[in-house]
């Protein structure tokens, strides 16, 4: 590969955030997940990243890299983001001798329930990657552009793996699945009922805190907790499962995989050694009052939970009057400043011009 001397230019992209169906949780080294999820790529909640460079084969030591989020100076976020561009130096050699100037901003509040770091170091990959095109002169298929972007946006965070595809996306190893990999996710809809895509994704703030326990640390938490184990075999068969669900348009069946996985990810927690809990009281009692609701009403209407203690309310859109009368009714009071970030299934991320 001949580079050439000199370059510059920008770019810049935009990506979301998602929410996982089957969660992962418990890593091992670098990125790779102890077992496959599937998430719900969302919409209305993403991160715009711009990124300006400077190629020239005299400078040295690089990357030098200049970053604002929402046009303020973050030294904690910039500290992570040049640790993880300098890693990427193997990957593309010419990042060594670039000046990078990053501009980033999220079009949701911080610390909201939302993985920020998925649609922040997605925004960041699909940039790199475009860059990595400039620079070496050669476009690549749309494939394997995005399946770079997936391999380098997993080694920033494993969630921001899925946020490159629309609708829905598989990441980490399945028996079943012979395209899947731990290195990135692939888009799947395979087969799927055209009701799963018409999802809404409605982000309840129950509290705006920062977690008390990182979802890093709580990665690590799961090398010792004593039901690690059955919990990688649960989200295989889960995984395959809630893909069949998904296939045969099977609400009851998807509705209490995704419900069971948000539970599950919190025992989890509860279980680690030393455990520890998330949820608040308002977690509890609205998923008490959405249970209630679709017991008594036949709509299908879900939850699920990162690890936060924020609720995302799960419905297609052909029930939306009725779960949405509910929601306000029930559910807003629960909300921190009544707060309800409303999104729901999108089409992936897009380039800005």
């Amino acid at each position: 590969m001949i580079l050439p001397a000199n370059d510059s230019g920008s770019v810049t992209w935009q990506s979301p955030s998602n929410i996982a169906l089957v969660k992962y949780w418990g890593k091992i080294p670098v990125q790779i997940p102890q077992n496959p999820s599937i998430s719900f790529t969302l919409s209305n909640a993403y991160t715009e990243t711009s990124i300006q460079y400077r190629y020239d084969h005299m400078l040295k030591d690089g990357p030098h890299i200049d970053f604002r989020f929402e046009g303020q100076e973050k030294p904690a976020f910039a500290k992570r983001i040049k640790q993880f561009v300098a890693t990427l130096i193997s990957s593309f050699t010419w990042l060594s001798h670039c000046h990078l100037h990053i501009d980033s901003s999220n079009s949701f509040p911080h610390s909201s329930g939302i993985a920020s770091s998925a649609s922040a170091m997605s925004a960041l990959a699909l940039g790199l990657c475009d860059i990595a095109q400039k620079i070496e002169g050669k476009a690549w298929e749309e494939k394997r552009f995005l399946a770079k972007a997936s391999d380098i946006a997993r080694q920033g965070s494993g969630s921001a793996s899925r946020s490159v595809y629309p609708h829905l996306a598989m990441w980490g190893l399945h028996k079943d699945l012979k395209e899947s990999s731990n290195e990135y996710a692939i888009p799947y809809t395979k087969g799927f009922h055209p009701r799963f895509l018409t999802f809404h994704d409605d982000i309840m703030i129950i509290s705006p805190k920062e977690k008390s326990v990182s979802s890093t640390v709580g990665h690590q938490l799961m090398e010792n907790n004593p039901y690690a184990s059955t919990r990688y075999a649960q989200a295989n068969e889960n995984l395959a499962a809630i893909i069949q669900a998904m296939q045969a348009n099977d609400m009851d069946t998807f509705g209490r995989i995704v419900e069971e996985e948000a539970m599950t990810l919190h025992a989890l927690m509860m279980a680690s050694r030393p455990g520890y809990m998330l949820m608040e009281p308002n977690t509890i009692e609205a998923i008490n009052s959405i249970r209630s609701f679709r017991a008594e009403s036949n709509i299908p209407v879900y939850f699920t939970l990162d690890a936060g203690p924020n609720i995302h309310l799960l419905y297609p859109d052909d029930v939306s009057g009725e779960v949405q009368a509910f929601r306000e009714s029930s559910l807003r009071t629960l909300c921190y400043n009544n707060t309800i970030i409303e999104d729901h299934v999108g089409k992936g991320p897009k380039k800005i011009s």
